[in-house]
């Protein structure tokens, strides 16, 4: 039985402290398929076996204690902690991307890495707290990320609840290939940089 398949079967049996638990750890940057998981607690409200604003406070409650444990381990860990957490999310250059990307674009890129660009989420949160962006203007972002990425999701679960496992499929399809386009635009916004440092030397 895989991963996705265990969560749901117990998200099924226990409800919402599976998805609480599921969303925490997720955010905090343990591997786990959130966004299935919010689609399918959006399912099982639309059939009346979970109730549609107790999901949705504790799926957003989950996410936020989560991207603030990752927050709290890149300040106070310091930053050969984050280094060394950063190789197991993506690698070292994955956290300098993100760090560079979380001071060209402030609470902006901490909201739109809630909910649009959910992989870089853990690494977001590591560097934001490892370069000592604010923490109060942090969690004001973190939680309209958070808040916007689960009702989006439970909301679309329980309006195509007969197509979840399709449903997240393209969503999570989406997600990487946005996500994708986005390292594309970086990297060649840096390599023309880097071909014009000549020029103007």
């Amino acid at each position: 039985m895989s991963l996705s398949d265990y969560l749901l079967s117990t998200l099924g049996v226990y409800g919402l402290p599976v998805l609480f638990g599921a969303l925490l750890v997720g955010s905090a940057g343990v591997p786990v398929p959130a966004s299935l998981l919010l689609v399918a607690a959006g399912s099982f409200v639309d059939q009346g076996e979970l109730g549609l604003w107790q999901t949705l406070s504790l799926a957003a409650a989950g996410a936020v204690v989560g991207d603030n444990v990752g927050y709290a381990v890149g300040r106070w860990g310091g930053r050969r902690l984050t280094g060394r957490l950063g190789r197991l999310v993506g690698g070292e250059s994955k956290v300098s991307a993100a760090e560079a990307w979380l001071k060209r674009r402030g609470g902006l890129g901490v909201f739109l890495s809630r909910w649009l660009l959910t992989p870089l989420g853990p690494v977001v949160n590591l560097t934001a707290g490892a370069s000592q962006y604010p923490w109060p203007r942090f969690l004001i972002f973190d939680v309209l990320g958070e808040a916007l990425w689960v009702t989006l999701y439970v909301l679309l679960g329980k309006l195509f609840s007969d197509r979840v496992q399709e449903l997240s499929d393209l969503l999570g399809d989406f997600t990487w290939a946005l996500l994708g386009l986005v390292a594309a635009a970086v990297l060649g916004a840096l390599l023309f940089k880097y071909l014009r440092e000549p020029d103007a030397e």
